[in-house]
């Protein structure tokens, strides 16, 4: 949470601007507190002003010494009279709190992701959707009705969500997982193309979301400057502007220079019914929106939009990594509706990736909190979409035997989705003629055991799963993690000093840790002991279904683990299951039963479990979740769609899970029941007509119940 902002911090600035300005000195120290409070109301609009001019319309109207001065005016006066310090105040853009852990905040609208397109026949598919969907005639007639859409450049950065109430910033949240971000409102403040009082005609409460960025001229200099001290060069701007965000000390985000463009607003009491026309709105509210959007009116102007920018993003002086495509109209997005994981009104067009050649220096192997090994090829540095590329996955064995990659080849490498290197190819025209084919490593190259390869899985694996030390740690680091247990006073730095210390060597050992036994570590004070230790015990609150992910066992992920703590209610039931009964549950094959099977016959595997019972910790569902399930639902199927009155579209889900039914995204001959609500999306819709599924109200569904 932040902490309250340092006294000394004012008193700095407030003497720094008293050796500049005696004259002023006097009048401070005379003014009445009115006066003092008009004076520092007017330079807050003043300096606001001045930061629109500059950081949204780039045209400031005053030097740059000029706007310190009024600035060094407004802190001097702010901290001779405190009590009229707001907290949107232009001199809260310098920075000086402290944010010592994000709060996690739940999004009131999910943010949800974008399907991706890489090619033209990609967009022109997503129109012929986005007509049928609306029921307008498909493209190519001579009278056709041009679907209106918005197409704005993809920035390459760190979503952001903004909320504010009667004009003022209260908070800001970023992506997160969709469902949940982290709030980062202190550093947000920082940036200066984020109003923190609008001004025009606003609506009373809504939210807008936009990308947080990093500039490359801003980007290099920093680079330099480190560069000239010796420290480590940072990978690229977006990597850059996200580490930014989640930095502790807001003095030093506000001296990295992020910038912010808004592309999209939500709230109940928007003044239009478009996109486009919101965006010029909010641009009049005082967000900095990108010149570079356009209203297009049909697929044909989209394409053209997009061949444009394909070649004139590189004289850009932010990154971009592709074009996002709105369907302009409210009434038509709300018509078109959402699938479980994007809108269909909306679609994301990816550039091409860079490929460049470059040569395959060496061939070394990583190994997972699972034991899966990664073989990961060490290049020689080459420029790739913006960054330096030194290191590219070769995922697997199959991989390598099948590109023949060898040490001292010249490989072709590219950014998948321009995000993650990945080797495509061998150029065999520069292969030395004394080149050997790369023999896969045996033994696993931390703790040297054989490695094993199960039938049908494409990695090996280190079968050392309790002392091979990246294993250990790793399985730590995933057990407390915010899906698994959720300790967040526990990362994984200080996983790391705790192995090496001899302190834990498995997850049980967490539950044994004393305050004195954390006190010696670095930067382990007292309350970070204390917040470490009671975040340990409130994780024995966690439900059944997150221990038994959190205990890492291969292959059981978050899905099957909730799945199979609904089957067999308790974790002693799911140790003395046979394989024939694991087979039985949902999501459950013969690999995942096998990998069971496995980690519950193993003696080690076993002591844990029972230390982690003795420390606590839930081995069973709740009463109520126990209670409430049936198998009313059983070998039943379900589609949901549409908007709901009485519960939201997760907690059907859950019922229908919790009463031993199945959930579907998508409708097939397979599907029971469509759960319909309002809105239903038209093209489920039509697939259940032309299938004969059958179509069910809520009331219908809980009479079912």
């Amino acid at each position: 949470m932040p902490v309250s902002q340092p006294v000394n911090f004012y008193l700095q600035n407030y003497y720094v601007f008293l050796f500049k300005n005696n004259k002023f000195v006097k009048e401070i120290q005379d003014m009445l507190p009115t006066e003092a409070q008009h004076k520092i109301q007017q330079l807050s609009t003043e300096l606001e002003q001045h930061n629109y001019n500059y950081y949204v319309l780039d045209n400031p109207t005053i030097s740059d010494f000029e706007f310190d001065k009024l600035l060094e005016e407004l802190i001097a006066l702010e901290a001779q009279f405190p009590q009229f310090l707001s907290p949107n105040s232009p001199s809260q853009r310098v920075g000086g709190q402290i944010t010592k852990e994000f709060k996690s905040v739940k999004h009131q609208y999910a943010m949800l992701s974008l399907s991706n397109s890489y090619n033209q026949d990609d967009l022109l598919d997503f129109d012929r959707r986005v007509r049928e969907g609306l029921g307008i005639s498909a493209s190519g007639g001579l009278f056709e009705e041009a679907i209106e859409y918005v197409c704005e450049l993809k920035f390459d950065g760190l979503s952001i969500s903004l909320i504010y109430e009667q004009g003022k910033l209260t908070q800001a949240i970023t992506r997160g997982d969709g469902v949940q971000g982290d709030d980062v409102t202190t550093n947000a403040k920082t940036i200066k193309s984020i109003p923190l009082q609008l001004k025009g005609n606003y609506p009373a409460k809504f939210e807008i979301r936009g990308e947080v960025f990093m500039s490359r001229p801003v980007f290099d200099a920093i680079n330099k400057e480190r560069e000239e001290i010796g420290d480590a060069l940072m990978a690229n701007p977006r990597n850059a502007a996200s580490g930014t965000m989640k930095m502790q000390d807001s003095t030093q985000v506000a001296k990295r220079k992020l910038d912010c463009f808004l592309y999209y607003v939500l709230g109940e009491e928007l003044p239009h019914q478009s996109h486009f026309e919101n965006m010029q709105a909010a641009q009049s509210w005082g967000f900095k929106i990108s010149k570079e959007a356009k209203l297009c009116s049909g697929i044909n102007e989209v394409l053209d939009f997009i061949n444009h920018w394909d070649k004139a993003r590189f004289k850009l002086p932010f990154d971009i990594d592709g074009i996002v495509i709105k369907v302009n109209d409210y009434k038509q997005q709300k018509n078109l509706g959402f699938t479980a994981k994007s809108p269909r009104w909306a679609i994301a067009y990816k550039f091409k990736a860079e490929q460049v050649s470059t040569e395959l220096l060496s061939i070394s192997y990583q190994v997972g909190r699972t034991g899966a090994i990664t073989p990961v090829a060490n290049l020689q540095p080459v420029p790739l979409g913006g960054t330096t590329v030194k290191r590219a996955s070769l995922h697997n064995a199959d991989i390598i035997e099948k590109l023949d990659v060898r040490v001292g080849d010249f490989v072709f490498v590219e950014k998948g989705g321009e995000i993650i290197p990945k080797i495509i190819g061998v150029d065999l025209t520069k292969r030395k003629n004394d080149s050997h084919p790369t023999h896969y490593i045996t033994h696993c190259p931390e703790c040297n055991t054989e490695l094993q390869r199960n039938e049908g899985e494409a990695n090996h694996f280190c079968p050392n799963e309790n002392e091979c030390p990246p294993q250990v740690i790793g399985r730590m680091e995933h057990f407390v993690s915010r899906k698994a247990m959720n300790i967040d006073s526990l990362g994984g730095e200080t996983i790391v000093q705790l192995y090496n210390a001899g302190l834990v060597k498995n997850i049980a050992d967490l539950y044994d840790l004393k305050k004195e036994q954390l006190l010696p570590l670095d930067r382990m004070a007292e309350k970070s002991a204390n917040n470490l230790i009671e975040g340990l015990e409130a994780s024995k609150k966690v439900p059944f279904e997150r221990v038994l992910y959190a205990i890492g066992i291969r292959h059981v992920g978050e899905t099957t683990a909730k799945k199979i703590a609904k089957k067999v209610k308790t974790l002693d039931v799911l140790i003395h299951s046979s394989k024939e009964e694991l087979l039985a549950i949902d999501e459950v094959g013969e690999i995942i039963a096998i990998s069971l099977h496995d980690f519950f016959s193993n003696e080690k595997n076993k002591a844990v479990i029972t230390r982690l019972k003795s420390a606590g910790l839930q081995f069973e569902l709740s009463e109520e979740q126990q209670q409430g399930g049936s198998d009313k639902l059983k070998d039943l199927t379900f589609v949901i769609s549409g908007v709901f009155a009485k519960h939201s579209r997760d907690q059907y889900k859950e019922m229908i899970e919790l009463h031993g039914g199945k959930n579907s995204g998508s409708i097939s001959k397979k599907t029971s029941f469509v759960l319909a609500g309002d809105n239903m999306g038209p093209e489920k819709l039509k697939k259940a007509e032309s299938l004969g599924i059958k179509l069910i109200t809520e009331d219908e569904f809980l009479n079912m119940l």
